[in-house]
């Protein structure tokens, strides 16, 4: 039988990267992050992808990088925060995987992205309105891909980690450590 895979979905920001990395050692997981691995086989960073081919650019890019990451088996991938735009995106999530959301707060967002330069998206004279805007239009796509939903702001990446374990276990992904 495979083994399962753990794909984080959330805004920028949530910590899906950071909170990935830990959940795939406590799972004895490999862990992949989606942005960096385009960026990897790219030879360029996402910032560049997206002033050159703009965002339809970057996401027919994204889309190919996800097919092919969630045909992995026993994985933790951090997606992008718009990952889950595009509905084939959603369809691989969902059926290939189980998916957290990890759900933070605009005002979270903005103190964990404010010194990034890495953010096309903020890349505008007021950034916590665009994670407003963004925030509107993607929670109802974060809420309807998730198999399990883990609020994230405000606390410590080992108690994010312990509640995804926890969630993870109650789902029969697997057993609790320890």
């Amino acid at each position: 039988m495979a083994r399962r895979s753990v794909f984080l979905v959330g805004p920028m920001g949530a910590g899906k990267t950071t909170v990935g990395r830990r959940l795939a050692q406590s799972l004895g997981l490999e862990f992949l992050d989606s942005d960096e691995e385009l960026e990897r086989r790219t030879g360029t960073t996402i910032p560049i992808i997206f002033e050159i081919e703009g965002e339809a650019g970057f996401r027919r890019r994204e889309h190919k990088i996800l097919t092919e990451l969630t045909a992995m088996s026993g994985i933790v991938l951090a997606t992008g925060g718009g990952a889950v735009l595009l509905p084939e995106n959603r369809e691989l999530l969902r059926s290939r995987g189980t998916v957290v959301y990890l759900r933070t707060s605009v005002s979270e967002q903005m103190r964990r992205t404010r010194n990034s330069t890495h953010r096309p998206l903020l890349a505008t004279p007021d950034p916590e309105e665009r994670l407003r805007q963004l925030a509107l239009e993607r929670e109802p796509l974060y809420e309807a891909v998730a198999d399990i939903t883990v609020e994230s702001p405000g606390r410590k990446v080992t108690a994010t980690v312990a509640e995804v374990l926890d969630r993870l276990a109650d789902a029969h992904f697997t057993t609790r450590p320890g």
